[in-house]
């Protein structure tokens, strides 16, 4: 790849992510959500791999080798966020605080459990998304743990 190619790609990496942050954090007030945001920094890791290349890719961003282990933390995070109501009696996906209570905020941010929800499935997105092109990258090869 060219000079200009890598350097547009490593330009790009922090505004995938404050990108994907954004689109969770917005997810409140408008449209938006966790897969999308998780699909937009995948896709900011992506054009890393094509750009620098697989070795490349996981020397600048070592966080790349635990992608499988993101994966699952989004899962099980989102999995609990479902299942934890049913423990108490309430229906699945049931969310605090409930309608008509006013939820913590951190600024603008409302902090309710759908939030948590979504960076679930953010992390899961991001995690197997990685896996994923990792593999494309380097066919027959496990990722490093």
């Amino acid at each position: 790849m060219t000079p200009v190619v890598r350097a547009v790609a490593r330009l790009l990496l922090p505004t995938g992510l404050v990108v994907a942050i954004a689109i969770i954090v917005k997810g409140y007030a408008d449209v938006g959500d966790g897969f999308s945001a998780g699909v937009i920094l995948a896709l900011a890791v992506s054009l890393q791999y094509l750009a620098l290349g697989p070795r490349g890719a996981e020397a600048t961003l070592p966080i790349l080798r635990r992608a499988p282990a993101v994966a699952v933390a989004g899962l099980l995070l989102a999995l609990a966020v479902a299942f934890v109501p049913v423990l108490s009696g309430r229906p699945l996906l049931a969310h605090l605080p409930p309608p008509g209570k006013n939820p913590v905020t951190l600024g603008t941010l409302e902090l309710i459990t759908a939030v948590v929800f979504d960076v679930g499935v953010f992390l899961l997105v991001v995690g197997v998304l990685v896996v994923l092109v990792h593999q494309l990258a380097r066919p027959g090869e496990e990722p490093r743990r």
